[in-house]
């Protein structure tokens, strides 16, 4: 029986469907308007109309079964109603073929009432708004005895669970990992995102049509330099050198969690290889951590405040840590503003392991400035939050790291006939 499905995918939704067919795995982050259900509904309807076993079972699953309904139960009614003999369940929106074959749009809002299912395929569209819990703890074992695949697609809403996914799925030989921008796709004119442009905040607009992950954070002072250090594979597997030392760069809390960045200089190029922070503990705590983690350390940096004596001991801090073994350097004092300025130039040149320095990482876009409503503008001085102390921490490396000056450019750069291992001019 010849079937054919009334759908004339775009150029780039053809090549997704590509992708997707030759991969179990695939996430893939879109702008508004890409076509990103009606690619879904046809990817299932075709895998479902192809699939030889029995009683085969696919699903579409949107945040809510009413949005579900909303947004996904025309198209299919739409796509599938040239089949013959296929059969439409308005109370279940459930599309039945010819074959045996099941296609069941579903909602996430309550995981329990989707245990028990058996899936040899899904698509779980606007995967940010999910419950964290609904795939690994009910869709993953649904897919298990069949071998199913499963698709997740939507916009970003920030550092949730469907960036934790698609930054572990970059790395993974059997996902698929798609981006969309609205400035790379030409689905929408310019004069349309113009027009949106003008009427969104800048975070609004770079989330829903640039597909940032950082700009739901208002007022982010590391949004875009993150992002783009993201974009540019500069978040990835950074591992230790052995033949260079680690620098050490703290911010030390007085009954606050204090904060610790470990960075190796290569060539110009900086790659933090790890981070650590802690809440409450004294320096002994910290310096047995330095000993366990057992790195070839160069210098430990701290801010100024490191000379305050305590009360107690008349000893200043830096003095303690000097018994114990570690002798700090005072970064220069500077205008936060100046650091900060600093901090945001050092990581356009930045490598950072992603996952040594998840916590770090977090905290660093995470840091902004609160938004005053009365004047319409970002507050000058940062907000005081559990992403301070990453932050402050961070701008002590980018005042405080010393370059090695045998390089002239970074050892990162791609490889030609003449390349030099250690990136040095010739």
């Amino acid at each position: 029986m010849k079937i054919e499905i009334p759908y004339s995918p775009r150029t780039l939704q053809a090549d997704l469907h590509k992708q997707l067919s030759e991969k179990r795995w695939g996430v893939v982050v879109c702008h508004r308007r890409f076509g990103k259900t009606v690619m879904a509904i046809n990817h299932l309807l075709r895998d479902a109309i192809l699939c030889s076993k029995p009683n085969p079972r696919f699903a579409y699953i949107a945040p809510t079964y009413r949005q579900a309904k909303a947004v996904a139960w025309d198209y299919l009614k739409q796509f599938a109603e040239k089949i013959p003999m296929v059969r439409f369940h308005e109370t279940e929106l459930r599309c039945d073929l010819p074959n045996g074959a099941r296609i069941q749009l579903l909602g996430a809002e309550n995981p329990a009432s989707l245990r028990g299912l058996y899936l040899d395929g899904v698509c779980l569209d606007e995967m940010a708004d999910m419950p964290e819990s609904l795939f690994p703890e009910v869709i993953r074992p649904a897919l298990s005895d069949r071998k199913g695949y499963a698709v997740f697609i939507g916009t970003p809403r920030g550092h949730n669970a469907f960036y934790e996914l698609y930054e572990a799925a970059t790395s993974q030989d059997d996902w698929v990992t798609a981006v969309y921008k609205a400035s790379e796709t030409g689905i929408l004119d310019n004069e349309e995102l113009e027009a949106a442009e003008a009427m969104m905040s800048a975070d609004q607009y770079a989330q829903e049509y640039e597909c940032s992950w950082v700009a739901n954070v208002p007022g982010a002072i590391y949004g875009k330099e993150l992002q783009a250090a993201f974009e540019q594979d500069r978040i990835t597997n950074v591992p230790y050198d052995r033949s260079q030392k680690v620098h050490t760069f703290w911010d030390l809390g007085i009954g606050d969690s204090t904060a610790i960045w470990f960075v190796q200089n290569v060539g110009r190029a900086v790659h933090v290889i790890d981070y650590f922070e802690a809440r409450n503990e004294g320096l002994p705590f910290y310096v047995r951590v330095l000993a366990e983690k057992g790195y070839l350390y160069g210098e430990h940096h701290a801010p100024h405040d490191i000379e305050v004596r305590e009360l107690g001991s008349g000893k200043s801090r830096r003095e303690v840590a000097y018994d114990l073994g570690i002798n700090f350097r005072v970064v220069p004092k500077l205008p936060v503003e100046d650091g900060i300025h600093a901090a945001q130039l050092l990581i356009e040149r930045t490598w950072f392991d992603r996952d040594t320095c998840k916590q770090g990482l977090e905290s660093l876009r995470h840091y902004h400035r609160a938004y005053n409503e009365r004047t319409r503008s970002f507050r000058a001085t940062p907000v005081h939050d559990f992403s301070s102390h990453s932050a402050d921490a961070w701008r002590y490396v980018a005042v405080g790291l010393k370059e090695d000056q045998r390089y002239s450019r970074p050892p990162q750069l791609k490889a030609d006939n003449n390349y030099n291992p250690l990136g040095a001019s010739v």
